[in-house]
Order: C-alpha cells, then structure tokens, then sequence
C-alpha cells in the first residue's frame, strides 16, 4: 500500500500538468486543415481562419526585445462579435409581415384570376356577337313597350364595330 502513494501521487500530478499543456489557438491554414497549437498562427492568418485564441490575459505580455513602458499588440485580433438572435418580439413581427404579405399575395393572384375569367367571357359574348351580326340574317329586338322590331342597318354596324373593339383588346 505504501508504494502506491508515490504512483498515485506522480499520475495526478501529470493530470494537472496535462491540463495546463492543451491547445489555446486553432486555426484553418492554407491547406484547409484546422491546426491545435499553444502558439498564436503565423501573422499572415486572416482573422476569419482564426477559431479560437485564448482568453484575454489582464495585461498582454512584453516582448523581451521590447523598449521599456511598451505594451504588446494583441497576438490575434478580435473576432467579430456575432449578432444576438432576435427577440421574441422580433420574430413575432417578422411572422406577422410574412403573413400579411402572403394574404396580399393571394388576394392580388385570386383578383388577376378574377380579371382573366371576365375577360375570357367578355371575349367569348364578343365573338358569338359579332358572328351573328355578320351572319347576315335579320336580328329582331324587344323595345321598351315590350313590341318587337328589327334591328336596322345602322345599329347592327355599331355593334358590329363594338364586338370589333372588345376583340381587338382580346389578342
């Protein structure tokens, strides 16, 4: 039992030691391989390729080829900071203008819907009336005292000229 104190001893003293020695900088280098060092990367690592440095020490150390009262630069510079999520109020909003802009979306495509639908029936009502003035055939109307008459050569051009009109905006 007395001669296992000093092994037991010896390994967590290497455990702690182990603990100190682990990677403080990781990096991509220009390979595409992510490097583990305890080192800062080479100076010419752009700082989106740096994934993590260590923590900020109280008071960067001196270069010992530094003169004396100066401080050190930063060994990596400051990664940007990354934006906070949006609060819950934020998406809130954010989920109500999708949807408003849907709802208007649907609205505008069921009108144009609309719009194409009377169209085509406009056109259809146009084409069957210019047909059947130009059939040549005599077209007989109800008036205003219920008495029937015929329609005369001047209103059936007039219509004929109407049914012309609506048809050329068909096309």
């Amino acid at each position: 039992m007395t001669r296992q104190w000093p092994r037991l001893l010896a390994g967590g003293a290497l455990l702690l030691l182990a603990h100190f020695a682990h990677a403080q900088y990781s990096w991509i280098d220009d390979k595409g391989t992510r490097v583990f060092s305890d080192r800062p990367p080479p100076p010419n690592t752009p700082a989106s390729r740096i994934i993590k440095g260590p923590r900020p020490a109280a008071q960067a150390p001196v270069p010992f080829d530094a003169k004396p009262g100066a401080t050190a630069a930063p060994a990596t510079p400051a990664l940007p900071a990354t934006p906070k999520p949006p609060s819950l109020a934020e998406q809130d909003a954010a989920f109500r203008q999708r949807q408003s802009k849907r709802e208007e979306d649907a609205k505008k495509a069921q009108e144009d819907e609309q719009k194409k639908r009377d169209n085509a029936e406009r056109c259809t009502a146009a084409r069957q009336e210019s047909l059947q003035l130009s059939s040549g055939m005599r077209i007989a109307q109800v008036n205003d005292k219920g008495e029937r008459s015929f329609m005369t050569d001047e209103d059936r051009k007039r219509r004929q000229e109407a049914a012309q009109r609506v048809l050329q905006e068909c096309r």
